[in-house]
């Protein structure tokens, strides 16, 4: 996979942030449109495609989500920019739970303990989906692959469950 060959990294879901900061950091210096001032157009403009490849490659790798499509992609199913929903009844469920539990922290008498406790709740479905996923973009297996989109699906919402918590928070305490 290119980004991860482009970082000199395992493709691996699960990835060391530092390590990629550092190598970004040498990857720019080395590819810096400066270094490359008194060459010619052409290499100027070689310089400035490598740089913005080198960002997309950061912002790619460094977002779980990202990254995942990023892979899924690789290995041909591309999940960016989709519209569709998860067919999962039971994941269906668990999501109306966690709206309707998203909604009365808006008219809780504790708010704090209300935020506390959906901030837990997110934080574990995030584990848990994120291990999962891990083992299945490792593995060889098609059907794996398929599973490994449905669990970037769920992560879509948990993460949008966290922004949109994290909007009600800073609309009950910003006062």
């Amino acid at each position: 996979m290119r980004y991860f060959e482009l970082f000199s990294i395992p493709v691996n879901y699960d990835v060391d942030l530092q390590v990629i900061g550092a190598r970004y950091l040498d990857l720019q210096r080395a590819a810096h449109p400066d270094r490359h001032g008194g060459g010619s157009e052409r290499e100027k403009l070689l310089a400035v495609q490598k740089t913005a490849e080198i960002n997309d490659a950061l912002q790619t790798l460094k977002h779980p989500l990202k990254r995942a499509e990023y892979m899924l992609a690789e290995l041909g199913l591309e999940l960016r920019g989709e519209q569709q929903t998860l067919q999962d009844p039971m994941f269906l469920m668990q999501q109306m739970e966690l709206r309707e539990e998203l909604e009365e922290v808006k008219t809780s008498g504790n708010p704090d303990a209300a935020i506390a406790k959906l901030e837990q709740h997110i934080k574990e479905l995030n584990s848990e989906y994120s291990d999962e996923l891990q083992s299945l973009l490792a593995s060889q297996d098609e059907n794996d692959w398929h599973k490994a989109a449905d669990n970037v699906r769920k992560l879509k919402f948990v993460f949008k469950l966290k922004d949109e918590l994290e909007r009600i928070e800073d609309e009950l305490f910003d006062d």
